[in-house]
């Protein structure tokens, strides 16, 4: 009777799998799925896939998941002329391809890299062999003028001015950008008002597939108090490189930038205010921008370090005496960065720590501060007179011509101000 049964139950079993491999049958080809553990198994008829490149995997590791064996993998990477495998970045989109329609090779035969917005190599097999192939995507350029105003910070003024013309990310492009030629002469997180106006004219690339992207700012403007700041973009003679200048010719590169965080959000304003911790008022000599913890730091200008260790209330804290004299200080630092010690010398720009909350503070901040004849400074006060050189008087007349243009469209309706340019590559 037991062995009747145990005859049953092995034939019910043998029954489960007949009828589930028949299911398989009817449900036809099936794409190479990408999960790590080896090659997909081979593919029925033309197929398809789509992988990434993970952070600090390697191309072949990729190609293994597509369906390449370690021979394949070498002549695939060998073949992609003008590809390092070593500086592929992280989140690469890999397409693979293959038609076994009329044979039984599971292998892709076409594997695309897509390098950048504008350029895919295809790794592109024959039998054994591998060749590569590159593609250009054709970008249509445009020139557009925009006008915004401030409510809140330059960000939603430029989105909103922006319309219908830039997508999400090429809004947010543009106005870092601007923030970015105007940075050393105006600090955007504290020094704009309701109502300040900004404007700018430049160039808009479209890919076919509708990618946006930004290009040169030609000229921008932003108004305060009911006066305008421009920046105008010219290239002075014997040069190759644009450089930004205002309305009078003078370069706004200056000696110092105008605030220490790339991502501003100031949380206070230079005078009397009531300590967080302490509770009481104190003349609160300098300014705090509120940032997460571990935003870079920078140095508003080229010096030397004079002091980088742990000061009372600053907690971690570093000092720049820069060449006029003026010294920076940066406070309640979470760290500094690396090589960054007393006597080092700092460039522009360059970062020297990273925001944090030590000393006393409440949350995650940098206390910023110019000291100017061993007296606190206002940093608005302080940095105000800061500005660059101006053109040569041989210059002037070029110069003006070139703003003169660039103000007839940033004087037009927002919109194209002139037909699409023939498409670069």
């Amino acid at each position: 009777m037991k062995a009747s049964l145990n005859r049953v139950a092995l034939w019910g079993i043998g029954a489960a799998v007949a009828l589930l491999a028949a299911a398989a049958l009817r449900v036809g080809p099936t794409l190479p799925r990408t999960v790590a553990g080896g090659p997909p198994p081979p593919p029925a008829g033309a197929w398809a896939s789509v992988d990434t490149l993970g952070k600090g995997e390697s191309l072949a590791a990729v190609l293994a998941r597509g369906g390449l064996g370690g021979d394949d993998q070498t002549a695939a990477i060998r073949a992609a002329s003008g590809v390092d495998p070593r500086k592929i970045p992280a989140g690469m989109e890999v397409r693979f391809a293959g038609d076994s329609t009329n044979g039984t090779d599971p292998r892709p035969s076409d594997i695309a890299l897509l390098l950048s917005a504008d350029r895919t190599v295809h790794l592109l097999r024959t039998g054994s062999e591998w060749s590569s192939r590159e593609e250009h995507t054709s970008w249509t350029t445009d020139t557009l003028v925009m006008h915004g105003v401030v409510h809140s910070n330059l960000y939603d003024a430029v989105n909103a001015g922006s319309g219908d013309l830039l997508s999400k990310g090429a809004r947010a492009e543009l106005a870092w950008t601007i923030a970015d030629i105007f940075e050393y002469r105006i600090d955007m997180s504290r020094e704009l008002q309701d109502g300040d106006a900004v404007r700018a004219v430049f160039e808009r690339s479209r890919s076919p597939s509708g990618l946006v992207r930004i290009g040169a700012i030609l000229a921008t403007g932003l108004e305060r108090s009911g006066a305008e700041l421009q920046a105008i973009r010219f290239v002075p003679l014997g040069e190759t490189k644009a450089e930004y200048y205002d309305q009078n010719g003078r370069s706004l590169r200056a000696t110092f930038l105008r605030a220490p965080l790339s991502f501003r959000r100031i949380s206070s304003v230079f005078g009397m205010r009531e300590h967080p911790i302490l509770g009481s008022w104190r003349s609160h000599k300098g300014t705090d921008y509120a940032a997460a913890s571990g935003t870079p730091v920078r140095s508003i200008g080229n010096g030397i370090v004079v002091f980088a260790g742990t000061r009372g209330g600053y907690g971690n804290s570093i000092d720049v005496r820069h060449p006029n004299g003026f010294v920076t200080r940066y406070g309640h630092l979470r760290g500094f960065a690396s090589g960054v010690r007393t006597g080092t010398r700092v460039s522009m720009g360059q970062t020297i720590g990273y925001v944090g909350m030590t000393g006393l503070a409440t949350g995650p901040h940098l206390h910023f501060e110019v000291i100017v004849g061993g007296v606190q400074r206002d940093p608005r006060m302080a940095l105000k007179s800061n500005a660059g050189p101006s053109l040569p008087s041989g210059e002037l007349a070029a110069f003006d011509a070139v703003r003169h243009g660039a103000l007839s469209q940033l004087d037009q309706a927002a919109g194209v101000v002139r037909a699409p340019a023939v498409p670069s590559h």
